[in-house]
């Protein structure tokens, strides 16, 4: 058998950094992990190619030499997936569909020979059957019981070596699955359960060799929804790590997720600092609590926001967040509240969404059972919410565009800088330089230091960060790379979608559009300038951050 494994292409994102990828020097920050680790449980008779639409193009002739074409994805992918399949019909080519996109909507890829649906590991034997027999009749879904999740000890070392390193900004491994919290908007918890399943320390470190082998250096993201699911293993496992990175030089900056009850456990932190953890994004979401309490997002309740934020940025570990806003107990000062409040946090990158309700959620249930839905998530969090919103949707989206116009107005973004390289605390010792590093900062010294329009507030940025140590230098230039795509996204992109997803709902009520309202940016001292509603109620490379994609909707 001959197969082609396909990556979809990502459409422009805030976790995707296409504005910032040229001044990496990189195609794209994630590699498709999915697609190698399902590489590793084929059948080792079979020839395989892989093509990531993030980083080259799909030629016809890749399709022509293929018997079977694989496709994966989550939802933000759909369109792209559907359009590999669409070519691969069109030449005669079998394919096969799977990943998050088509476990949580099965009904939206027709063109699909076969489906299959949840994890692969020990479930892969009625799909090759089908492969290697054409003739035989075969079902189009292949659905493996959800009652008999796989165990992580059944999970091959993905097979780095069909992807060209050079093309990625950071590289990933797989160390968990699942989540023990019950968050309603979360479709994680539906996908890989509640109770959190682990690989070994040495099927970790098996990993860590292979892409040290392969001479790999530079940025590590622990994939895990929350990476201190399972406290026990988690702690088992960080000093084996410790260990593993002191003996071969350091060679990987490591970044999770992780839930905000991580401050309240200092023995964790410490452990993570010495492995080489130099950031975690966590799922925020909200200071109001009555907000957290509808999401049954309980443990966020247990711990000060503020408080943890702080812990966590002295000890050494930049904090990404995610935050909500659309949640029914939200009011029309939801906006004004969560920019304040934002404000105030060493958070550069604060990806904000709208509340989605993404398919077998608990929460797309409940509206569903409410009769509020409007129709599937796309991944889109850009237009009209996907139900009916407690809050007036007029209001909902003009005050979600006023909101993110806020954030990633460049006074304030850098502002937020700021506040972080002069708090958090100084790595246990220094990662080994990544190859290319020098020329990243000569493009950023050029593209961002002289190109931009944002030129000084870089080299400001810059010059604080000298005064308080190298490290904290190499994160400020990481950060201000980042910048351009955050603040470029947000005016280019962003807010011409809000803005088009304003009228449409205008067309629909019959009435003009409603302006945009004039909401200034937090002032550069970091303090947020008045809401104006009267109208409506990394590490040391180019790259620290974790890069989730919109389509999973909520954070952890």
């Amino acid at each position: 058998m001959k197969a082609l494994l396909v990556q979809a292409r990502a459409p422009k994102t805030y976790w995707g950094y296409q504005y910032s990828l040229p001044i990496a020097g990189v195609r794209a920050s994630l590699p498709p992990l999915g697609l190698i680790s399902l590489a590793a449980l084929l059948p080792g008779r079979w020839q395989l190619r892989l093509v990531d639409l993030n980083t080259s193009p799909l030629r016809d002739e890749d399709l022509r030499w293929a018997d079977v074409v694989l496709v994966s994805g989550m939802l933000v992918h759909a369109a792209s997936m559907r359009e590999v399949l669409a070519r691969a019909r069109a030449l005669g080519r079998r394919t096969v569909v799977g990943g998050p996109g088509a476990t949580s909507t099965p009904d939206g890829f027709p063109l699909a020979s076969h489906l299959f649906l949840g994890e692969a590991e020990g479930r892969l034997a009625a799909l090759v059957e089908a492969l290697e027999a054409p003739g035989a009749a075969a079902p189009r879904v292949l659905s493996p019981p959800d009652a008999a999740r796989p165990s992580m000890s059944m999970v091959p070392v993905p097979r780095y070596d069909l992807l060209d390193l050079a093309d990625y900004g950071s590289m990933s491994v797989q160390y968990s699955r699942g989540c023990p919290f019950h968050c309603e908007f979360c479709d994680v918890i539906e996908l890989f359960g509640r109770v959190p399943r682990v690989k070994s320390p040495e099927q970790v470190l098996r990993e860590l060799d292979a892409l040290a082998g392969l001479g790999y250096r530079g940025p590590l993201f622990f994939v895990d929804d929350n990476f201190i699911g399972n406290r026990r293993e988690a702690a088992r496992l960080l000093p084996l790590l410790a260990s593993w990175q002191a003996s071969h030089g350091r060679p990987f900056d490591l970044y999770t997720e992780a839930s905000l009850d991580l401050a309240s456990r200092p023995d964790l932190v410490a452990a993570m600092r010495e492995a080489g953890f130099s950031s975690v994004f966590l799922g925020i979401e909200t200071a109001s609590g009555a907000s957290l309490e509808e999401a049954g997002k309980h443990q966020n309740l247990k711990v000060d926001p503020t408080t943890a934020v702080d812990v966590l940025t002295r000890a050494g570990l930049e904090v990404l967040a995610g935050f909500i806003v659309g949640f029914d107990s939200d009011g029309e000062d939801v906006f004004e509240a969560q920019l304040r409040f934002i404000s105030s946090l060493p958070v550069p990158m604060a990806m904000t969404g709208l509340l989605t309700a993404l398919p077998g959620t608990g929460l797309w249930r409940r509206l569903s059972r409410e009769g509020r839905l409007r129709g599937p998530a796309d991944g889109n969090q850009f237009g009209r919410p996907n139900f009916e919103s407690a809050l007036d949707e007029v209001t909902l989206v003009r005050g979600y565009r006023g909101l993110l116009r806020a954030l990633y107005a460049p006074e304030a973004y850098y502002r937020r800088c700021e506040l972080l390289v002069e708090r958090l605390g100084r790595p246990v010792a220094p990662a080994a330089r990544r190859p290319g590093g020098l020329l990243t900062l000569l493009r950023a010294a050029f593209l961002v230091g002289i190109v931009s329009p944002r030129r000084r507030r870089f080299w400001r940025l810059l010059a604080r960060a000298a005064q308080v140590s190298p490290s904290a230098f190499a994160r400020a230039v990481a950060l201000a790379i980042l910048g351009e795509h955050l603040i470029r996204y947000t005016q280019e992109d962003v807010l011409p979608l809000l803005d088009g997803a304003l009228e449409e709902i205008a067309a629909s009520k019959a009435e003009p559009p409603p302006q945009a309202p004039r909401v200034s940016p937090a002032a550069s001292d970091g303090s947020p300038t008045p809401w104006a509603t009267a109208a409506s109620p990394t590490p040391t490379s180019w790259a620290p951050a974790t890069s989730r994609p919109a389509a999973r909707g909520g954070s952890r």
